[in-house]
């Protein structure tokens, strides 16, 4: 990547041509290739993807129907041009659960705040289309944006590690398969040859779980449970029955609750597009513009609702698979959509890939994430960042310690933390200290 003469650049101010990628966003590989690329993402995001309505109680199927369908539409909103895939949202789950508890088990409360959250994105994005992106560029310069791509990628290590058994009292076995699913992935990625080497994720799944059922980790009863084939669960809104759940529209004071969250989710959301802007050289949030990955993610996150869906997020997961195996294809991500949407119809293929133990998830996931923190600091190096100066020593220690120290601020209806936190952070203090003298 070309190294920009002034520290003071925009850290999203990329140089394609400078980017070594195997697949740019606009190529397509060939069908074979393609699929196992594919399937390999559908893996990478599933475990996280329906972990949210587990915690939640709402139906799986309809999670990652809405994660299919909500890539989808958020890949017609940026034109094909963004290689990102849409999974469920943690931000919301606390408040969700809130609004779900306090209406006796019924989802009408958390569903419209979810659609009207969907909304408030598409406004946020009319307003950038009126004043523009060059304020990016002011508020998130390189010093800003190394210590928050560090901060989203750190800030996911304890699910990782704890995911992969590195915990007090664990069992020996998650600890092996994470170790093996690891360094499959690693030794493919650092020796493969040809195209083995661009889906090392997927043999490092396939190993560590043949490892897990060897060790007696996998349960196969939900599989033999399931039915082959059964709609999702979906609710719908004022549904008179019939194969389907139903809820209503509701305006009180657990769904407005839920509303102030965007704002974390929005910092989030630029967050993550500067990460993958980052690792593939292109600069996302002016082309195709912040405007239309917010509308994006927001319509997603509104249709979901819609269905009874969590949330829908950018995935940080994909995001990792992409740096890893430097293949940006948006056609990759969208036949990863498209085998989400038919997994969600097929109770014993999601039964099956649901049985894959967090430890193979765990031991991949230390790889993906810790790429996302490395581009961090790439960015901080290839911009030369002059930690000399005690104002850039300010800005990035103090984004790290609040965004990696679980530090929390409770505004009453809005709760700041990780990667908001953090960037609201960096940004206040890059505007009100002064720049050096030279």
């Amino acid at each position: 990547m070309r190294v920009a003469e002034h520290p003071e650049h925009s850290a999203i101010d990329l140089d394609v041509s400078k980017v070594d990628l195997l697949l740019d966003v606009d190529q397509k590989p060939d069908l074979v290739p393609g699929l196992l690329l594919s399937f390999q993402h559908v893996f990478a995001m599933f475990g996280a993807t329906i972990l949210v309505p587990l915690i939640l109680g709402m139906p799986v199927s309809v999670a990652l129907f809405a994660s299919g369908l909500g890539t989808l539409i958020y890949q017609v909103a940026t034109q094909f041009k963004v290689p990102v895939y849409l999974g469920s949202s943690f931000a919301y789950i606390t408040a969700m659960a809130t609004a779900i508890e306090a209406m006796d088990g019924k989802v009408d409360a958390a569903q419209t705040g979810i659609f009207f959250v969907g909304l408030i994105y598409v406004l946020i994005a009319g307003i950038v289309s009126v004043v523009g992106t060059k304020w990016i560029d002011r508020l998130l310069p390189p010093i800003v944006i190394g210590p928050m791509i560090i901060v989203i990628g750190l800030g996911l290590a304890n699910s990782a590690v704890t995911s992969a058994g590195f915990v007090a009292d664990a069992d020996w076995r998650n600890i092996v398969v994470a170790i093996v699913t690891f360094l499959i992935a690693a030794f493919i990625n650092t020796n493969g040859k040809g195209f083995i080497k661009i889906i090392p994720f997927l043999f490092a799944i396939i190993g560590g779980y043949i490892v897990a059922i060897f060790l007696g980790l996998v349960d196969f009863t939900p599989v033999l449970e399931a039915k082959w084939f059964e709609l999702p669960g979906f609710y719908l809104p004022f549904a008179t029955g019939g194969a389907f759940k139903s809820y209503s529209f509701y305006f009180g004071p657990e769904m407005l609750a839920i509303l102030p969250i965007a704002v974390v989710t929005i910092a989030e959301h630029i967050g993550d597009h500067t990460v993958l802007g980052q690792i593939t050289g292109r600069q996302f949030l002016k082309n195709p513009g912040l405007q239309r990955t917010l509308i994006g993610d927001g319509v997603a996150t509104a249709v979901s609702a819609i269905i009874g869906g969590p949330a829908n997020t950018t995935y940080g997961e994909n995001t990792g698979v992409i740096g890893m195996t430097r293949v940006a294809s948006v056609s990759v991500i969208r036949n990863a959509a498209f085998i989400a949407i038919v997994f969600s119809f097929f109770g014993k293929f999601t039964a099956l890939i649901s049985t894959i133990p967090n430890a193979v998830l765990g031991g991949m996931s230390i790889l993906l994430y810790g790429v996302i923190a490395s581009n961090g600091l790439k960015v901080l190096i290839e911009r030369q960042v002059d930690f000399g100066q005690v104002r850039n020593l300010i800005i990035a220690s103090s984004m790290l310690v609040l965004g990696l120290g679980g530090a929390v601020l409770d505004l009453g209806p809005l709760t700041l933390s990780g990667t908001a936190l953090c960037a609201i952070v960096g940004v206040v203090l890059n505007l009100i200290l002064p720049a050096a003298k030279d």
